[in-house]
């Protein structure tokens, strides 16, 4: 009986332990807080941003937007010109405006807020900063959902981002390592668990002593160009005929290299605010590391619904690989569109 007892004291302890391990919410920033790890970005990190500028040389990062672009699932964008208005008044003015169609956060270049992920417990579906799905819902007639209350995009886009920005090449990381032809312009997509194309913590850290550059600070925005997204990288993308542009369609959304588990968990660990990548959702997919098998993209549900560190993918990331900028100062403004899960947009670096 005894036995029994001490037995069933040391069960109840780990599993109280399990449980405590896992209290993600309220968080660090308060039970109130929407903006997440947005909140690192103060001022003194502006200021170090602005130190990293050395040229004067700018680099668009966001994807032209376009019907013919890479979309993922059923996802759909178009853009419509209605009509011409006019000629009004004495000096024969006209003007056009636009219908745009599709989700607007969740294609091309885009943001996730923290309405886009959340996670499903065994007390509900929670959303960062553990507010329930579905008492966070702004609801219209019918109970129709029509924003994100208080999870939506526009908290986390009052002052935007400017940070540190930090590129990791893995492609040029791989080819040091002997595992990437050296004519390769992209990481495989992983056919296996633990291919080459999960880029673990253990390659995240060999990367910055590769490339010299400074380790991960609090309020830093990491990214990784992987060369998933050269084919249909700005520069080259306009000038494929429409076959060539059905193939990369069809390889970009087969599947993607890029963070393993392990990443994403020392990422979190080194309190930076926002991770980006070149494919649709910057973690190594179908298959990752050993020990992340039959999850869903791990890394959305623990930086971004536990932690707060939010993402941006689809990001045109070959112009600073093939200039070897791996430090610069990072700026983007997500829209404040009221409700949304996210946002599109063309984020800039300076070096």
């Amino acid at each position: 009986m005894r036995r029994t007892s001490v037995a069933l004291l040391v069960v109840m302890f780990v599993a109280c332990a399990s449980v405590a391990q896992d209290k993600w919410y309220p968080s660090k920033w308060g039970a109130d807080d929407q903006r997440g790890a947005a909140n690192r970005i103060t001022p003194s990190k502006v200021l170090e941003a602005r130190n990293l500028i050395m040229r004067g040389q700018t680099y668009q990062l966001g994807h032209v937007y376009e019907s013919a672009m890479p979309l993922f699932g059923t996802r759909h964008y178009s853009l419509r010109i209605p009509k011409v208005f006019g000629p009004n008044g004495a000096n024969q003015m006209y003007y056009h405006d636009e219908i745009i169609s599709g989700e607007l956060g969740q294609i091309g270049t885009q943001f996730d807020g923290p309405g886009h992920i959340g996670v499903h417990t065994s007390k509900g579906d929670f959303m960062y900063n553990g507010r329930a799905r579905d008492e966070v819902y702004e609801r219209g007639p019918g109970g129709r959902v029509l924003g994100m209350g208080k999870n939506g995009v526009e908290h986390v886009a009052e002052n935007g981002f400017v940070c540190r920005g930090v590129l990791l090449d893995a492609v040029a990381y791989r080819k040091s390592q002997g595992k990437l032809p050296a004519s390769a312009d992209k990481l495989p997509i992983p056919a296996k668990v633990d291919d080459i194309g999960a880029i673990t913590a253990d390659d995240i850290k060999a990367m910055f002593k590769l490339q010299g550059v400074a380790e991960l600070q609090a309020g830093d925005c990491i990214f990784m160009h992987t060369g998933h997204g050269n084919g249909w990288a700005n520069s080259v993308y306009k000038s494929l005929s429409s076959e060539q542009r059905a193939a990369v369609r069809a390889y970009v959304t087969a599947g993607e290299p890029g963070y393993a588990w392990s990443a994403c968990k020392y990422f979190g660990s080194r309190d930076i605010a926002l991770t980006g990548g070149d494919a649709s959702s910057n973690e190594a997919q179908p298959f990752s590391e050993s020990g992340s098998e039959g999850t869903a993209v791990p890394c959305h549900t623990e930086n971004q619904t536990r932690r707060g560190i939010w993402n941006i993918e689809n990001l045109d990331l070959k112009p600073l690989a093939d200039a070897k900028v791996y430090e610069f100062a990072f700026i983007w403004a997500p829209l404040r569109m009221v409700g949304a899960t996210g946002s599109p947009g063309n984020p800039i670096a300076i070096y």
